[in-house]
C-alpha cells in the first residue's frame, strides 16, 4: 500500500500533514512517498492551491488541513 504527500519546501501545513501520516502509520502499514511539486511544472499547475495533498489509489483523501480521523478512515 502506497500514500503519495505532494508538498512544496517551506509549507507548514505540508509538515502537519507528514506528521499525521507518520502517527497513521502507527496503526495502519502503508508507505509513503512525499512529492515536492515545484520540481515538476505539471504538478505544481495542479496541487499549486491544494497543497499539501494526500493521495491513496490514485484519489485525492485529503489535501489542506490534514487530520488524523479522516486519513485512518481512508486508509483501513
Amino acid at each position: 500500500m502506497k500514500v503519495y504527500l505532494y508538498t512544496r519546501p517551506g509549507c507548514h501545513l505540508c509538515d502537519d500533514a507528514r506528521l499525521m501520516l507518520k502517527l497513521v502509520q502507527e496503526d495502519v502499514s502503508f508507505e509513503m512517498s512525499e512529492v515536492n511539486i515545484e520540481e515538476d511544472d505539471d504538478l505544481h499547475e495542479k496541487y499549486m492551491l491544494m497543497i499539501p495533498v494526500v493521495v491513496f489509489e490514485d484519489e485525492i483523501i485529503q489535501y489542506g488541513k490534514v487530520d488524523y480521523a479522516t486519513l485512518l478512515e481512508a486508509l483501513l
